[in-house]
């Protein structure tokens, strides 16, 4: 498992689009597996499930993503899991780091300073 998180600034709708987009966009075997989106009192929260093939590890490899904010003050959680073909311990997340790569590269366009 690989997580990445980080504070962002800027429009939800835009952000939440650019992880989509650059994400099923990145790889031709990814997928938007499901969704679930929250506003209460101005916060929102939109849930993000990403699936797509490893070809390093020969396996299926999912990402959950959570976008969640106020205004432009917004905070970003992307989790990896899966890519590995052992038993009882994780070996080979060569494949979850590749697919986490792609959602800090959309995020630095918005990191906050």
């Amino acid at each position: 498992m690989a997580k990445y998180e980080c504070h962002l600034v800027g429009d939800f709708d835009e952000i939440l689009k650019q992880i989509e987009s650059g994400i099923l966009n990145g790889s031709i075997s990814a997928s938007l597996e499901d969704r679930s989106d929250y506003n209460c009192d101005g916060v929102r929260c939109a849930v993000r499930v990403f699936e797509r093939y490893s070809m390093l590890g020969g396996n299926r490899l999912s990402m959950n993503v959570t976008l969640i904010g106020k205004g432009e003050n917004l905070f970003l959680s992307a989790i990896t899991s899966g890519g590995s073909k052992a038993m009882f311990f994780k070996i080979n997340t060569l494949g979850e780091g590749v697919f986490l790569d792609q959602i800090r590269q959309i995020a630095l366009g918005f990191q906050k300073a």
